[in-house]
């Protein structure tokens, strides 16, 4: 279950991404509550647009980031992203704390923090591949996720503990110091443990490269389809849980903070049992979004806070299982010199539908109530799920293993920035 720490880059990488990540999680919950109970008065809407715009950079910037991924020396990227990031979250927090934050003030900081997230995401996932070997890349990438939502253990119900007693600003702060940990530890990483990589020749049409090689995987197109739909409409939880804290359950910031941290179980125990099963397969993938469908749908129906906080278990487990399986076929049948372009394409796919999704979920909570919001989506991922299951049964899609002759076919129109690398 946990052979990918043996290599000490990944060991450095693992803590320090713990420590950030539990502030990433106490940053959303108090940003939430700071626009939803504030700011304004209880408008899901605001607070999507929130959301909305902390993702929005990604539709424009994801291609040109992955682009990025695959010519830059990726340590170095992402010490600079990782510090604009802390630096944003530093601003946020002073504002709160001195009483001067504004609405737009969120909005702006919010979009900021978006666009250094956009050329950060595709660098950090494709930079796992450097940590360890082929052999530890599925257990490297089940653990990332493992360490994301143990920190999802802690840092929503710190953060509303800290929301109750001192007020948001406390909760910004914290995760600005908290990006230091990931900074560190790429100081102290040792270069000559990385696993060798070449960076792609900067050329001219390298974006258009990368969109070409997944139109021409139909296993990738499935699976981008697939994530688009579940992560715009069904993905926002932390949306909707505040709004059914809220509205619905009429409970504080403490019940809603520990919201996160239930369905933090459920995520926490899927990355395990991806960690525990090595290679991903089809099953996983479609199991993971139809199960989420089913359980999302059941939770928007509880009648009370408790059995609506015990649904968020499997709703967690089923999200996380398929999110991994995503990551991780995309990770192990993607020839390395396309790996940050394709990441970059699939991080623009399950964050960029955020801006369209987050805002018209909080209007369909403010305009109809918060079961709405959460409903809608689950239906609408089930769906979408049972479409890929009919869709894989009758093309009997398989994901190509890396180097087979079917990877090697589709490689396409890549031939004039990857000679640097097929020389090697």
């Amino acid at each position: 279950m946990f052979s990918a720490l043996k290599n000490q880059n990944y060991r450095l990488w693992t803590a320090g991404a713990l420590v950030s990540n539990i502030g990433t999680w106490m940053q959303r919950v108090a940003q939430d509550w700071l626009v939803l109970t504030i700011l304004t008065d209880h408008s899901g809407t605001a607070t999507g647009i929130t959301t909305g715009l902390q993702f929005v950079p990604i539709l424009f910037l994801g291609p040109f980031a992955g682009v990025l991924a695959d010519r830059m020396n990726k340590r170095k990227l992402l010490l600079i992203t990782q510090s604009a990031m802390g630096l944003f979250a530093t601003i946020l927090g002073v504002l709160v704390a001195t009483g001067t934050a504004e609405l737009w003030h969120v909005y702006v900081l919010a979009f900021g923090l978006g666009v250094a997230s956009a050329f950060d995401a595709p660098a950090r996932q494709a930079f796992v591949a450097e940590l360890v070997p082929t052999s530890d890349l599925p257990n490297a990438v089940a653990l990332n996720s493992a360490s994301f939502n143990l920190a999802r253990l802690a840092g929503p119900g710190v953060a509303g503990l800290l929301i109750a007693w001192f007020g948001t600003g406390p909760a910004f702060l914290i995760n600005a110091a908290s990006f230091g940990a990931v900074i560190l530890s790429l100081a102290k990483m040792r270069s000559e443990k990385f696993q060798p990589t070449t960076l792609v020749v900067r050329q001219k049409g390298q974006i258009r490269e990368g969109v070409a090689y997944v139109l021409n995987r139909p296993d990738l197109l499935l699976i981008f389809a697939l994530a688009f739909v579940v992560a715009t409409f069904g993905l926002n939880f932390q949306l909707t849980n505040a709004m059914m804290a809220t509205d619905i359950f009429h409970v504080g910031a403490g019940e809603f903070g520990l919201l996160g941290t239930i369905m933090a179980i459920g995520t926490l125990a899927g990355a395990l049992l991806a960690a525990r099963r090595g290679k991903p397969r089809m099953r996983y993938l479609l199991g993971g979004a139809v199960g989420f469908g089913v359980a999302a749908l059941i939770a928007c129906f509880m009648p009370t806070f408790f059995w609506y906080a015990v649904m968020m278990v499997p709703v967690g487990l089923a999200s996380l299982t398929f999110l991994n399986s995503a990551n991780t076929m995309i990770q192990l049948s993607v020839a390395p010199a396309y790996r940050g372009r394709v990441l970059g394409l699939y991080v623009m796919v399950v964050q960029g539908g955020t801006p369209l999704g987050a805002p018209l979920v909080g209007w369909l909570g403010t305009e109809f109530g918060a079961r709405w919001s959460v409903g809608s989506g689950a239906l609408i991922s089930l769906v979408a799920g049972l479409i890929a299951v009919i869709v894989v049964l009758r093309k009997g899609r398989r994901t190509p293993k890396p180097g087979s002759s079917r990877e090697v076919g589709r490689r396409g129109a890549g031939s004039r920035s990857l000679a640097p690398v097929m020389a090697k």
